[in-house]
């Protein structure tokens, strides 16, 4: 379900548990990573016979990398050039082995002096295919001018030919894949043993390119001494999704709560709800202020309701609690934020749910167990208003900020916040023992500190609703008795696969939300077609 994004940091760590762990030698690891960038070639843009490849090997062993591919595209046939940006004396350990191997296999390696790149480069011939060895995943701060001047030539020559880069694109951050300040734009990397977390993030694809993870020979226990931080989602996710029962009814199904659709809001209600019987609910009841009973019910006969409060209120108060927590014990999720509005009557509704929840089931010794919770829209905003609920929130809590949302809750700037999002997910996770669901391009799931991430990016989602759509995905994946961490990795997915699924019938957006929550089954058939 899960494959490793290692930060730069992690993946040294690796490299060296193999090599001082484990005896392999460096040369070999090096090795094998020429052989994958080549596999890679042979790949996208193969048969490589009398292509011209011109490939860029920096001071360090991302250059080291570059020399290995360059002499086995001499031995595929290809024509290949090297310019080193060191001097032969500067190259050492595995770079300089293979440096020296590449020139006695006939391979023309040529010093590239960086001050003068783009007169050097502008006098080759144009080649077909570009590689970068520049810069490998040590890169960190800023690029230098030299190297930014060497990155921009290149990406004028990449204009004209297919790049491939080693690793990770020269000048590219492999924590928060953003450049620095410029980055090379490849057709696709070849990514060593794991992807970094940085080339997997949406923002940085068009750096990255298609992005090749390939196994170079470090042992899977070397990883397992020190796993990484970070994970990508798959969609084996979707095996935590059990087969129907022949004998399946509607109570065991799953019962979704939505607490939400206050005066005027009553859509993200509707919408929430909706989802969650598109992704396989049995029952969903919306629980609203008794004064929008109708708005909530209107044109949705799929949707249950729970009145609450005083017969004229269209809004949430703490009146209606008492009234609200003795259904509880009947659902097996609830959702509380969708339309729940920001007057001061919704927050102290909210902390009461909050303290009183926790009340409820600490004394229902009936029930060894309380529904899971999802705290969405609305719900944040008042817990960023009021940070010691918090601590009143039980455990097995999902919380599904948008960037917007989470910069309040951490008390800090949108700019500081999107620059580097896994950084501020995992604050939040290692401060919170609550799982969070950090939306966006690149959704990040987080608990304990460890971070899961949905690399997709799908722009049909980035319309009014979508969220209230997300947070019924999830709660139905609850109610169907996924663990709480999981179907958050598990609703991201589904959702986010419904958006791209809608690209095809609207390529320009102009989708519903509803349109997303509809989709929703039609990404199970093409999952699994019958």
């Amino acid at each position: 379900m899960f494959e490793p994004l290692p930060t730069p940091a992690e993946m040294a760590a690796w490299d060296q548990t193999a090599i001082r762990g484990f005896g392999l030698k460096a040369e070999l690891l090096m090795e094998n990573a020429g052989a994958a960038a080549l596999d890679v070639l042979n790949e996208l843009r193969g048969p490589l016979a009398g292509q011209r490849v011109l490939l860029v090997a920096g001071g360090g062993n991302n250059g080291g990398d570059a020399f290995v591919l360059a002499r086995r595209l001499l031995d595929a046939g290809a024509l290949p050039l090297v310019l080193h940006t060191k001097p032969r004396a500067g190259y050492k350990g595995e770079a300089r082995y293979h440096m020296d191997l590449a020139r006695k296999a006939g391979a023309e390696l040529r010093r590239l002096d960086p001050a003068r790149a783009e007169q050097t480069l502008d006098g080759l011939p144009a080649p077909d295919i570009l590689v970068d060895g520049l810069l490998g995943t040590g890169f960190k701060g800023q690029l230098s001018a030299e190297a930014l001047g060497l990155v921009q030539a290149m990406n004028m020559i990449g204009e004209e030919c297919f790049v491939l880069a080693l690793d990770i694109p020269s000048g590219l951050c492999g924590e928060t894949g953003m450049p620095r300040p410029e980055a090379v734009r490849a057709n696709a990397t070849v990514a060593f043993h794991a992807a970094k977390l940085g080339c997997a993030l949406p923002h940085a694809e068009p750096y990255v390119g298609r992005l090749e993870a390939r196994r170079i020979g470090i042992p899977q226990a070397a990883c397992a001494a020190a796993p990484a931080r970070q994970e990508r989602i798959t969609e084996a996710v979707f095996g935590l999704l059990k087969p129907p029962a022949p004998d399946l009814h509607k109570g065991k199904a799953g019962h979704v709560l939505v607490i939400g659709g206050s005066e005027g809001l009553s859509g993200a209600a509707q919408l929430c709800g909706l989802a969650a019987l598109r992704a396989g609910a049995g029952l969903v009841t919306v629980a609203c202020p008794r004064g929008v009973l109708h708005d909530v019910k209107a044109g949705m006969p799929d949707l249950m309701a729970l009145p609450l409060g005083p017969d004229a209120s269209g809004r949430f108060g703490p009146e209606g609690l008492e009234e609200l927590l003795p259904h509880l014990p009947r659902f097996e999720a609830v959702v509380i934020g969708p339309g729940l509005g920001r007057d001061p009557g919704a927050a102290e509704f909210l902390a009461a749910f909050a303290r009183g929840f926790a009340r409820h089931f600490s004394m229902d010794l009936a029930r060894a167990w309380a529904p899971p919770c999802i705290f969405d829209a609305d719900a944040l905003f008042h817990l960023a208003q009021t940070p010691a609920l918090m601590a009143e929130l039980p455990a097995n809590a999902v919380l599904t900020p948008h960037p917007g949302e989470m910069a309040r809750l951490l008390g800090v700037g949108m700019a500081g916040l999107q620059a580097d999002r896994p950084a501020a997910a995992r604050r939040f996770s290692t401060e919170h023992k609550q799982v969070l669901v950090l939306k966006g391009a690149g959704t990040i799931v987080g608990q304990d500190g460890l971070l899961r991430l949905c690399a997709m990016s799908a722009p049909n989602l980035a319309v009014g609703g979508s969220g209230d759509v997300l947070a019924g995905v999830m709660a139905a994946c609850l109610a169907r008795g996924v663990e709480p961490g999981l179907a958050a990795c598990l609703g991201v997915t589904w959702h986010a696969l419904a958006g791209r699924l809608l690209s095809r019938q609207y390529p320009g957006r102009g989708n519903l939300a509803s349109d997303i929550a509809n989709a929703l089954p039609q990404v199970l058939k093409e999952l699994h077609p019958c």
